[in-house]
C-alpha cells in the first residue's frame, strides 16, 4: 500500500479514537441531559432536592457554608478538589463531621477532555484516595471540572466506584457578576423536585469572592424549596442509584 492511503487511513483512526474520547461531551448540554440522561444529571425522588457545592475546601469561605447550613439544619454534598483538601485535612473533616456527604471533583480543576485515560484515572484516584482517607469513608460521587465528561473520565469513574453526577439546575455563581438575586433567579428558573443544585462555595476557580453570591442565595433557595414541600439534602439521600464496588484497587 502507498504512503498515501496509509496516511489517510491513519487520520481516520485518529478521528475516530478521538471521536470516542469526546462523545460524552453531549452531555455538558444541561436540556439535553436532563431529559434524556436524568441519573447523570442527578434527577432524584421528586420530594427531595440535592444541594451540591463544587471547588472546596477553602479556609476562607466553606465555613460560612458550614455555619448557614447548621442553623437551618440542612446537608449537602461537597464535592472536593483532591488539591484542596489536601491544604486543609482538618477543615475537610470538620465538613463531615457536620454530617454532610463529601464527593469527588478531581484532583485538579483540569478539563478531563484534554487529558488521556492514564492521567484521567491518576487524577481522580488521587483525589478519591486523599478524601477517602481523610474522612474514613470512601467516596460514591464524581463530579468533572467544567461538568464536562469523557469517555476515559467515565471508564476510570467505574473501576474508581465513582459514580457520575453532575446537575439540573446552577446558579452561575462563578461570574463577576452573580449576585445573591441573580444566583436565585438562576437556579429557581430550572429547579423542579427531584433536581439537583449546583453552587461553589470556594472561589479557586471563579471570580474573586463570587462565592459571597450563592452563600447570600442560599437562605431564599431553601425557602423555596421549603415553601413547596421539598425536602433539601445530599445525593446519599436523594434516591439516584450509585456507589459501587471498584472493579480494581
Amino acid at each position: 500500500m502507498k504512503p498515501r492511503p496509509l496516511l489517510r487511513i491513519g487520520a481516520a483512526a485518529a478521528a475516530a479514537v478521538t471521536a470516542a474520547h469526546a462523545a460524552p461531551v453531549l452531555s455538558t448540554y444541561g436540556p439535553l441531559r436532563n431529559r434524556l440522561l436524568p441519573r447523570l444529571a442527578g434527577t432524584g425522588r421528586p420530594d427531595h432536592v440535592a444541594l451540591t457545592f463544587d471547588d472546596g475546601p477553602d479556609p476562607f469561605s466553606t465555613p460560612h457554608f458550614l455555619a448557614l447550613l447548621q442553623r437551618h439544619e440542612v446537608r449537602a454534598t461537597f464535592f472536593l478538589l483532591g488539591s484542596m483538601a489536601e491544604k486543609s485535612p482538618a477543615l475537610v473533616r470538620e465538613i463531615a463531621a457536620a454530617g454532610h456527604e463529601i464527593a469527588v471533583h478531581g484532583w485538579a480543576h483540569r478539563p478531563l477532555l484534554l487529558r488521556g485515560p492514564r492521567a484521567t484515572h491518576q487524577d481522580l484516584r488521587r483525589a478519591r484516595d486523599t478524601v477517602g482517607g481523610l474522612t474514613g469513608t470512601a467516596p460514591r460521587w464524581f463530579r468533572p471540572p467544567y461538568g464536562v465528561m469523557s469517555t476515559a473520565a467515565h471508564l476510570s469513574a467505574r473501576r474508581l466506584g465513582l459514580t457520575p453526577v453532575l446537575w439540573t439546575s446552577w446558579g452561575e455563581d462563578w461570574t463577576g457578576r452573580a449576585t445573591p438575586d441573580s444566583v436565585h433567579r438562576t437556579v429557581t428558573a430550572d429547579l423542579y423536585g427531584g433536581g439537583t443544585v449546583l453552587l461553589h462555595d470556594s472561589d479557586c476557580t471563579s471570580f474573586p469572592a463570587a462565592w459571597k453570591s450563592a452563600l447570600g442565595a442560599l437562605p431564599r433557595l431553601l425557602d423555596h424549596c421549603a415553601a413547596r414541600g421539598w425536602q433539601v439534602g445530599p445525593l446519599r439521600d436523594h434516591g439516584v442509584p450509585g456507589g459501587a464496588a471498584p472493579d480494581r484497587p
